[in-house]
């Protein structure tokens, strides 16, 4: 399950003795790998009760961490774990809210777990039609001739285009120009061509509302790929013909039942996939 950027993970290990009773070690270490690779230390974490080590940690950094337990001394031993830590504005096609209310679930029990199907299903969504949500985006690209192509779509808008080589000149934005936001092609405008060697082009990509075509078809993913998980028991509705994954979708497996997809077909983007 992942955690929200700046909530506190509650990480813990438990040591046992040679008979498989809970029992102290002679000291426990905590090193906590972060996604660039930095470490966090705890040098000496105490046991909380016997044999039951536990530590909070304040997370700083989105993405997979890992975290190591060594104990020392009697009843060595070590323990690996790992955890991860969600963006600060991870690209959601629709509310908690929204997705209890298509599921008919009234609790708070599955609230954290019909987030990652949440966060799921909006990537299921965007293979299909590009991005959805709105997020910036910085791709390198190469030069060579007056256009580059930009792989997240729909575009929305291209705030910078910064040269790497230190002989280069940036682009200056307002030269620059996406015709068609679905195709990406970004042209200048000034009759000149980019130079030959690498850019950083920062972006928007997504779009500005989401039509009731493509969030009704990540509802029924949601739905469909809730019930295919747990069964009919946690509040679902419908009947059987696509939600019984019966007949799967080219190259897609079973994730992705046909109505969602006709849904979708009036705004899919060229190729099919963003």
């Amino acid at each position: 399950m992942p955690y929200d950027l700046g909530a506190q993970v509650p990480l813990g290990t438990t040591v046992k003795d040679g008979a498989g009773a809970l029992a102290n070690a002679g000291g426990m270490a905590l090193t906590i790998t972060l996604p660039d690779a930095s470490t966090v230390t705890v040098s000496s974490v105490l046991p909380s009760s016997t044999g039951v080590y536990a530590y909070d940690y304040p997370t700083v950094q989105p993405g997979r961490h890992s975290v190591r337990w060594v104990a020392t001394g009697i009843n060595a031993g070590a323990y690996t774990d790992v955890f991860d830590v969600r963006e600060a504005t991870p690209p959601l096609l629709f509310s908690l809210a929204s997705a209890k209310a298509q599921l008919d679930i009234t609790t708070t029990e599955y609230d954290e777990e019909l987030r990652e199907y949440i966060a799921a299903t909006t990537q299921a969504v965007e293979f299909f039609v590009g991005a959805v949500v709105r997020r910036s985006v910085t791709q390198p690209v190469r030069g060579g001739s007056d256009r580059v192509v930009l792989d997240t779509t729909p575009v929305l808008a291209v705030t910078s285009m910064t040269a790497l080589g230190t002989w280069q000149e940036s682009v200056p934005v307002d030269v620059l120009n996406v015709a068609d936001a679905e195709s990406g092609v970004l042209r200048r405008t000034d009759g000149l061509v980019f130079t030959q060697c690498e850019y950083h082009v920062e972006y928007v990509a997504g779009r500005t509302a989401v039509r009731p075509n493509i969030a009704l078809a990540g509802k029924m993913i949601l739905q469909h790929l809730w019930r295919t998980q747990y069964g009919a028991a946690r509040g679902m509705v419908g009947g059987g013909d696509d939600f019984s994954v019966t007949e799967p979708i080219p190259g897609l497996g079973y994730s992705i039942p046909n109505r969602a997809l006709q849904l979708l077909q009036g705004d899919r983007l060229p190729g099919g996939i963003a």
